[in-house]
């Protein structure tokens, strides 16, 4: 058992890939006593690039840590039966099976609500479910485009892209994980439990439109949407003498600070008069610190933004960033870097409780503590209902 806030909430992962994993690992995180159901296959994450043991990718040791693990054959009534045991002991299922698959296995809201009442039930796939692309796939690259993520690069490069990270899976997460948490509120007040939908086009939409609907959002609009000074060509990190920098001048005495290490004397000039005017003319004043940068290296310019309170930062590979990670020692895959939860809890901190578990690691236990006896468990392995794979994935046992 954890400490962390949330160490007396149970919680039901049906989910796979990303989004779903991410979202339930924050929960774990945060001490929620996390039960995976995962297909004997594997899910992708495990495969997800290069790891260290054939059911660890590197993704994976930190997306499937802080939870058990239980691999079920949801498609025989013995296994959707052991699932369902599993949801009347769980305060949050999270979900992100399409409709129609749940309908199939019969593990839908109305389902899972007749064995708990007070269940919070999350519902997350890429379209809403009342939308005629409601039971449709989605990837986050399809979302990205949708939600019009891709249109800010179009508007800034002239192309539509997609951001280098799997952007709408983890923005997806994210809202699961207040909404989920938002619902338990709730159910503490009122008793009530209820089925929570997140549709990664409306999570991704929501966060880009947050300042983007920007003056597009008056009726009529007075401009086409589209926050101008975000989508400048030139709000980019600058080149310095001996490698990358990214100044950001906010204020007017953060430009004239940065003329001034130059030489130039701003006192005067115009178009540092106003916050409206500094934003009018962003386009030439980034490119003027631009060719600033370019004088000094990246050390002088850090060492000078800190002394005048610059917004400045060096441009860090991926690299040095996970090697800057704490080292934690997995019993089967060896010693691995843990990504640090996001947020700091004097009280109750978040933390790694239990490392990434192998596939059905942890069936006989948890079948053992909604009820089963060990005969009954060992006729569902006989049945092949409950399966695990072994440390090294050659065999089922």
């Amino acid at each position: 058992m954890s400490g962390g806030p949330l160490a007396d909430v149970r919680v039901l992962d049906l989910t796979s890939v990303v989004m779903g994993p991410f979202a339930t690992q924050i929960l774990g995180d945060l001490g929620a006593q996390v039960v995976t159901v995962e297909d004997v296959r594997g899910d992708t994450n495990r495969t997800m690039g290069l790891g260290p043991h054939p059911q660890f990718s590197g993704v994976s040791l930190n997306l499937l840590r802080n939870k058990r693990n239980i691999s079920l054959d949801l498609r025989h009534p013995d296994g959707r039966e052991a699932c369902l045991r599993l949801a009347e002991h769980s305060d949050i299922l999270v979900t992100n099976l399409r409709p129609g698959s749940l309908r199939r296995l019969a593990l839908d809201y109305q389902a899972v609500r007749a064995r708990r009442a007070d269940i919070i039930y999350c519902q997350a796939q890429g379209w809403p479910t009342d939308s005629p692309d409601g039971d449709r796939p989605a990837y986050d690259d399809v979302v990205q485009s949708a939600a019009g993520m891709a249109a800010t690069f179009e508007l800034r490069d002239g192309e539509p892209a997609v951001a280098p990270t799997i952007l709408a899976d983890k923005l997806s997460a994210l809202t699961i994980v207040y909404a989920v948490l938002a619902a338990l509120h709730h159910r503490d007040r009122t008793g009530e439990g209820q089925r929570v939908e997140v549709s990664m086009v409306e999570a991704v939409r929501a966060f880009v439109l947050a300042e983007h609907a920007s003056a597009a959002v008056q009726v009529p609009p007075q401009a086409p949407a589209g926050l101008p000074r975000v989508l400048l060509p030139g709000r980019h990190p600058q080149r310095t003498r001996d490698g990358w920098i990214h100044v950001l001048p906010y204020s007017d005495q953060n430009y004239r600070d940065l003329f001034a290490a130059v030489g130039r004397h701003a006192h005067d000039d115009e178009r540092l008069s106003s916050r409206w005017a500094r934003l009018e003319n962003a386009r030439e004043l980034y490119a003027e610190v631009a060719e600033l940068m370019a004088t000094r290296t990246t050390g002088e310019w850090l060492a000078y933004c800190a002394e005048h309170d610059i917004p400045a930062g060096p441009v860090r590979s991926l690299d040095e960033i996970v090697d800057e990670l704490p080292v934690a020692e997995h019993p089967v895959a060896g010693p691995y870097r843990v990504i640090p939860p996001a947020a700091r809890f004097d009280a109750t901190p978040a933390a790694l409780h239990r490392h990434a578990p192998l596939i059905g690691e942890h069936g006989d236990e948890l079948l053992a503590e909604v009820g089963y006896s060990p005969a009954e468990i060992a006729a569902l392995r006989a049945a092949d209902v409950v399966r695990s794979v072994d440390a090294d994935h050659s065999a089922l046992s």
